[in-house]
């Protein structure tokens, strides 16, 4: 795609007007992340300028639905008026303060209290970063620090799940089980374990049921942990939804055998809720969806409904005891970032809890997630749909090119590109995980919104089958 004459006035310091031709300063300036450069430098951006509810406009002015919140973020959608007065007005009270040295403010105190109200973990503590890749390395210095106070400091492994991604910091890189994520950014001998992953579409043996495959999953955690030792992991960290790896749904029951398998063997259980939290699976987290209590978990995205940057661990009482007591020993709790805390995030994050629980977020879920899924289930009859699965208001379909012996396509993701652009055309906005279409809308989203949405995708669906019988599989598409 042509680079675009869309030129926007400025104006220079000394008050003559100038242009900007965005399109060619984004090549020219910005390195985009989970995007391949170099196509980026011939493609250029898709630009989004404004927002209204589940709609944004791009840079022509062009309306989409956007039905995956941003990314995985906008549970509010994208104009609560309510959360950019409550930046304001922290803005004009106190912009910018730090947490160090027993510093704090009033925003973020109030925010661990809303935090702490509806917790599944009990008199949590809340520990704030920024984002959610950052929560999860702080879930994982605390394990150690934990183990190494009790004098287990060779309990330093963690078991993380193939398919699973926690961020794209160096060590949540090695803890995701995404190859385009670890790449060669893990650092060699990272204390990292994998386990099978959640996908039963993909990895169940012929005639093996998925109830069958997980319980399967659970016997090879056991002899996972038997062969590394269970004295040398200290925790394991599970997305209740896997998002980024496909939109991976696993069963109450696996959940509840996982739990009982790392009990006996003394393994921390952390969920990393930074999709599946406030609201999105049908309750406050997705843990509760799912019958467990962590002994920590991470929050993020829906946090703020992605307006400003905020993430936070929320840690359990007895670890919390164990790390404060071996803090003081050491001198000081050596953990920490500039923005935790940030009393403007926190205004923000604040008033999205607020909001949540003021048009009560969970009730509004539950009544959509089966108009949701008989939707997705609809588009199972889809040629080229192989699968779908759901939780709450989060879904997903999987492009096949054969369904009965759910062959990929050749090359993988060609589909599921086509698929984005054809929904692009049609004014919806999805993202694909290889040939995954996943859809994760604004928790906000009226039921006659929902239906529009798979319209649009139906028609997107029925576009790119067209495409893929007359022109194949990778003919001169603009997945963006």
């Amino acid at each position: 795609m042509a680079f675009r004459d869309r030129l926007r006035g400025c104006q220079s310091r000394r008050g003559a007007p100038v242009t900007i031709d965005f399109v060619a300063a984004d090549v020219r300036g910005i390195l985009h992340p989970q995007t391949d450069p170099i196509v980026h430098q011939s493609r250029g951006p898709f630009i989004i300028e404004k927002g209204d509810g589940i709609w944004v406009e791009d840079d022509k002015g062009r309306r989409y639905i956007e039905a995956m919140s941003s990314l995985w973020c906008a549970n509010l959608g994208f104009s609560n008026r309510n959360l950019a007065a409550a930046a304001h007005r922290q803005f004009e009270r106190l912009p910018t303060y730090h947490t160090f040295n027993h510093r704090s403010n009033s925003a973020s105190i109030t925010l661990s209290e809303e935090l702490r109200e509806i917790s599944p973990i009990p008199e949590a503590k809340i520990s704030f970063t920024s984002t959610g890749a950052e929560a999860n390395e702080t879930m994982i210095k605390l394990v150690w620090l934990y183990q190494s106070a009790l004098g287990r400091a060779h309990k330093r492994k963690i078991i993380c799940r193939e398919g699973a991604f926690h961020g794209a910091t160096i060590f949540t890189s090695a803890m995701s089980g995404l190859a385009s994520v670890r790449g060669a950014f893990v650092p060699a001998g990272a204390e990292v374990v994998f386990t099978d992953s959640i996908d039963a579409y993909r990895n169940a043996k012929p005639g093996q049921s998925n109830e069958d495959y997980f319980e399967q999953a659970i016997v090879n955690l056991e002899h996972l942990i038997q062969r590394e030792g269970s004295d040398t992991i200290g925790a394991m960290i599970v997305e209740p939804v896997c998002g980024a790896g496909g939109v991976l749904v696993p069963t109450r029951r696996y959940y509840e055998r996982l739990v009982d398998v790392l009990r006996r063997n003394d393994i921390l259980l952390l969920s990393d809720e930074v999709i599946t939290g406030f609201g999105r699976t049908g309750q406050w987290f997705g843990c509760q969806t799912f019958g467990f209590v962590p002994d920590m978990m991470s929050v993020a995205k829906g946090l703020s409904s992605g307006y400003l940057p905020i993430g936070a661990a929320l840690i359990s009482d007895g670890i919390y005891q164990v790390v404060a007591k071996e803090a003081q020993r050491l001198g000081i709790f050596g953990h920490g970032f500039t923005y935790a805390g940030h009393p403007v995030t926190a205004a923000v994050a604040c008033e999205a809890l607020r909001t949540y629980k003021r048009i009560d977020v969970v009730k509004m879920v539950q009544a959509l997630k089966g108009q949701f899924e008989a939707r997705l289930q609809q588009l199972v009859e889809h040629p080229l749909v192989g699968n779908m699965r759901c939780c709450g208001l989060v879904g997903a379909l999987e492009l096949v090119a054969d369904k009965d012996s759910r062959t990929r396509f050749d090359p993988v993701g060609c589909a599921g590109r086509l698929v984005l652009e054809r929904a692009i055309e049609r004014g919806l906005i999805v993202r694909h995980l290889g040939d995954v279409i996943a859809i994760c809308p604004p928790l906000i989203i009226r039921p006659a919104e929902l239906d529009e949405l798979f319209e649009r995708l139906s028609g997107a669906l029925d576009d790119a089958t067209d495409q893929l019988l007359v022109g194949g599989t990778n003919g001169g598409f603009d997945a963006r």
